[in-house]
């Protein structure tokens, strides 16, 4: 019994010491906590959503998620090819164009309005803080911080580890002029060596003035946050780019509900929706969106062009790592936006509605 005791000591004493280390961050305290007891969505000591729903959806349960990730086996989560890829020079891209260049997973590099924004970016190869955690597929993390023109703006969904990766903040750390994130968040880039000026945090329903033609509009998802043990101390977003000519909506992680006909309706029709598509489960859809909904989510926005992403690059889920973009490929047939496929690092222009992208997953084994 004395021996059980004293291993379960050393474990406890080695965990909280492995997660001191600064990729898992820092929680708020002082002003900045202060700050974020005052916001309305902030009560029992975290963030909540707007309607709250259960994480495991009704009739499935966690620890049965847990045991069929462990023990089944799910045909074609990852591809054994190496993804194709585009690598662009993104610091001779003029100034003056609108696009959006894709990195795989969520994150994009958006130039709009003369305005460079910057978000959820991911080049470490890895969606975990531990080392043999999970790895970017072959061919798809092709872009290093190095490969970044200087940021105007980086936007920042939420604190999640796919979203919010600690070796590429710190890398692009010089980079980037302005950081845009929920509240609590900042607290992490703080401890990574961004200082206060850089870091803006805000609430859902909150503008961040640019200049005279461009904003950037803080909305609410339906999601999660945490690193480490904690859930839940910063606050999950997504975004509304608006310029003199242009609207971009930039959906984050989040379940279905009718925050997509709201901001339609707030904004008006959206010019290009960023939308989460991939890394789902029936299991847990209250809280990331089945391919169906990520259709109806670009027809309750009134968009013009969809971008879906969340997708080839970190395997998360059990559904096939292509299935996301057959499934809605199929389902965005005959609807009234125009389906944005392209291969990462591909640029998309977006005033250019003659633009075609190739279906380029097919044939990858």
């Amino acid at each position: 019994m004395l021996i059980t005791l004293a291993v379960v000591v050393v474990l406890c004493v080695a965990t909280y010491s492995f997660m001191k280390q600064p990729q898992f961050g820092q929680l708020p305290s002082g002003k900045r906590l202060e700050l974020i007891k005052r916001s309305p969505h902030f009560k029992d000591g975290r963030f909540h959503n707007l309607m709250e729903t259960p994480t495991i959806s009704e009739g499935y349960s966690l620890t049965g998620e847990l045991y069929k990730t462990l023990f089944k086996c799910y045909p074609k989560r990852a591809p054994n090819d190496s993804l194709p890829s585009v690598k662009t020079n993104l610091k001779a891209l003029p100034i003056d164009k609108d696009l959006i260049v894709w990195f795989g997973h969520s994150s994009v590099f958006i130039q709009a309005g003369g305005i460079k924004f910057l978000v959820d970016p991911s080049f470490s190869g890895k969606a975990s803080p531990l080392p043999w955690g999970t790895k970017a597929y072959r061919g798809s993390n092709i872009y290093a911080a190095n490969d970044m023109p200087e940021i105007d703006y980086l936007l920042i969904s939420h604190d999640h580890y796919d979203h919010l990766d600690y070796e590429t903040v710190l890398a692009l750390r010089n980079k980037i002029k302005h950081v845009v994130c929920g509240l609590g968040t900042g607290a992490h880039f703080e401890r990574w060596g961004y200082v206060p000026e850089q870091i803006i945090e805000k609430d859902w329903n909150e503008k961040v003035s640019v200049n005279a033609s461009v904003a950037i509009y803080t909305e609410s998802s339906h999601h999660d946050s945490g690193r480490g043990f904690t859930r839940g101390k910063a606050l999950w977003m997504s975004y509304l780019i608006q310029t003199g000519k242009t609207k971009i909506y930039i959906s984050g992680d989040g379940g279905y509900d009718d925050r997509f006909a709201r901001i339609g309706k707030k904004y008006g029709p959206v010019d290009w929706a960023v939308m989460e598509d991939g890394q789902y489960d029936k299991a847990w859809h209250s809280v990331h969106n089945l391919p169906e909904e990520v259709v109806q989510a670009g027809i309750d926005l009134k968009a013009a062009n969809l971008l879906p992403v969340h997708h080839s690059k970190f395997t998360l889920a059990k559904h096939p790592w292509d299935e996301t973009l057959i499934k809605v490929n199929e389902l965005s047939r005959s609807k009234p936006y125009k389906l944005a496929t392209p291969m990462i690092g591909e640029v998309v222009r977006l005033n250019d509605n003659s633009q075609v992208f190739k279906q380029w997953w097919k044939g990858i084994n």
